[in-house]
């Protein structure tokens, strides 16, 4: 059993609109340097999961403990604030601004720093900026307007980003989504290696199931809001109820059956 100190702790959270339970009695703890990995199929509660973590969404009932403080009601800043960064699944940067400006803004920001964006950037903590450059493999990309980044590259950089505020827990919410399948594997290989080099604590959603079960410490499932499977990626793929609900065996089986029905 890991002796890692406890990251993330969520009890029994909960959260309906209108009637529909979108996540329902959902309790997990994330260590550090542990990557762990939220799937379900589309509408399992995924990212209304994430918006609570994060601050972005107040749980209708249960608790959210992150780095040993009660965070269920907190701001997203407050939470960020803490030591918590997040990706998202759509990258949102300054096109006209270069690579590591994009960087520095994030880092004015965590330094608390008050002045004109625009025209004090440039200057602040360069050489910070550009040794998370150099972390995500985009040193070479410093000086490039971000707008003409490929779509690949823009994932590393808000990776740096994410890294900014010295993040002992990062929130992934699809990463790779919109990433050809080597890139995919290739930044979940890049966020893995960072994570356990600096005891970062991971928790990303995903839809590919080769990034999952190659990069996952242990895996949660979720299905309509409700947790029905935590484990090893290994206990994970065995397990019959996903199978059936997640991976698509009971589909498989159905349509086996109706064939065999009308021969």
């Amino acid at each position: 059993m890991s002796t890692a100190p406890t990251l993330l702790s969520v009890e029994s959270l909960s959260k309906s609109y209108g009637g529909v339970h979108a996540v329902r009695g959902v309790s997990f703890a994330l260590r550090a340097g542990e990557i762990l990995a939220l799937i379900g199929p589309n509408g399992a509660g995924k990212s209304t999961c994430f918006d609570m973590l994060n601050g972005q969404n107040v749980p209708d009932s249960g608790r959210i403990h992150l780095l040993g403080q009660d965070t269920t009601a907190k701001k997203p800043r407050a939470v960020w604030r803490l030591g918590v960064g997040r990706t998202f699944q759509i990258t949102a940067t300054f096109p006209t601004m270069t690579v590591r400006e994009n960087v520095q803004v994030a880092l004015v920001s965590y330094h608390r720093q008050l002045f004109n964006l625009w025209s004090s950037t440039p200057r602040f903590a360069p050489e910070e900026a550009m040794r998370l450059l150099e972390l995500v493999g985009m040193g070479g990309y410093a000086e490039r307007p971000c707008g003409e980044l490929a779509y690949g590259d823009l994932k590393r950089l808000e990776l740096a980003i994410a890294l900014a505020n010295q993040p002992k827990l990062l929130l992934m919410d699809e990463p790779t989504a919109g990433m050809a399948p080597r890139e995919r594997i290739e930044l979940m290989r890049l966020t893995a290696g960072i994570a356990r080099e600096k005891s970062i604590g991971v928790l990303f959603t995903e839809h590919d199931m080769d990034v999952v079960f190659e990069h996952a410490d242990r895996i949660l499932v979720l299905n309509r809001g409700t947790l029905i499977a935590e484990g090893s990626p290994e206990e994970v793929r065995r397990n019959p109820q996903v199978r059936a609900i997640y991976l698509g065996e009971g589909l498989v089986y159905d349509a086996r059956h109706r064939e065999g029905a009308s021969a």
